[in-house]
């Protein structure tokens, strides 16, 4: 089992700049891609960014030079930076961590954190 807890969402005006945090814990060492989803309010969860363990990263269109996804092994922790924040970009945003090595793939969400941006 993984357990994802995400940190540093809240308020920020338009043009700015947030960091998130996702720790996970737990069974870390078989983890081998961690994500980024948001969900605004009455459309569908959708992907933000992609990070697996050598390091490559896949980013949604919107999100490509705004968004940063990165993670430090050591600490079992993945971030996402993410700059020039739009209103459009208000979400809950949530942490995911997949466990290929297993046949189905195991996949863990977090419980979420909201990110508003006011114009």
């Amino acid at each position: 089992q993984v357990q994802l807890v995400e940190s540093g969402g809240g308020l920020v005006q338009a043009g700015g700049s947030l960091r998130l945090s996702c720790a996970a814990s737990g069974d870390t060492f078989s983890i081998n891609v961690f994500g980024w989803y948001r969900q605004a309010p009455g459309k569908q969860r959708e992907l933000v960014a992609v990070i697996n363990n050598g390091g490559s990263t896949n980013y949604a269109d919107s999100m490509k030079g705004r968004f940063t996804i990165s993670r430090d092994n050591a600490k079992n922790t993945v971030y996402l930076q993410m700059n020039s924040l739009k209103p459009e970009d208000t979400a809950v945003y949530y942490c995911n961590a997949v466990q290929t090595d297993f046949f189905p793939p195991r996949s863990y969400w977090g419980q979420g954190i909201q990110v508003t941006v006011s114009s």
